[in-house]
């Protein structure tokens, strides 16, 4: 049995996967969903990386996945516990030393105009389950934006890309040039929006579990 780690993005928490978990645990498989501190101003990469270890405990089959903003911290997990594999899901994909802050320009990434947050972030989520998503957002004030990612290099681990083809957040182009750039890999890819863990739990399932 593997433990998943599963790291929320900007102003989420692991209720974003409450819909995977139980797909995975139907799989054979474990996962752990931490809210990070980023609600805490004095909290940066360092304790986001000790929030998921400490969910994590002793155990020692662990696959670490990093949805959006989550990339920034998933890779720092999977170096400490030498992951199974590491999985960057519609995940920011950090270069050594880049403030999360400069990622934005230095990727090229361009926001989408002309849609509402719904509209970016939920297309094809139940309206449900969209709305209390949103209720759930916490306001992010940790002070890792400012913070040089502190690796020398990604982690010697396993690693893919996952994107959604249905994403107007991160869209697939821009994601499969980022992965290319970034990790030399081409990204796997999977129907859904930028939030699919609440609209494709069970094909997200899927594809982690094939990547073990």
């Amino acid at each position: 049995m593997t433990t998943f780690a599963l790291i929320h993005g900007g102003g989420g928490s692991g209720w974003d996967f409450h819909r995977l978990v139980p797909e995975l645990a139907a799989r054979g498989h474990d996962a752990v969903t931490p809210d990070l501190p980023i609600t805490d101003p004095a909290a940066g990469l360092a304790e986001f990386t000790e929030t998921v270890l400490a969910a994590l405990g002793d155990r020692t089959d662990v696959a670490v996945v990093g949805h959006s903003y989550g990339g920034f911290t998933a890779p720092l997990v999977a170096a400490k516990v030498r992951a199974r594999v590491l999985v960057y899901l519609a995940g920011m994909i950090p270069a050594p030393g880049e403030q999360p802050g400069q990622w934005w320009g230095n990727t090229g990434f361009a926001a989408p105009t002309g849609l509402s947050e719904a509209e970016q972030f939920f297309n094809g989520v139940p309206s449900e389950l969209a709305d209390e998503c949103q209720a759930r957002g916490r306001d992010q004030v940790s002070k890792e934006w400012d913070e040089p990612w502190p690796l020398p290099a990604h982690p010697d681990v396993p690693t893919r890309a996952l994107l959604f083809r249905d994403d107007r957040f991160f869209t697939p182009d821009f994601q499969r040039r980022v992965a290319r750039s970034r990790l030399g890999v081409e990204p796997d890819e999977a129907d859904g929006p930028h939030c699919a863990p609440l609209s494709h739990p069970a094909a997200i399932a899927e594809k982690l579990v094939s990547y073990l």
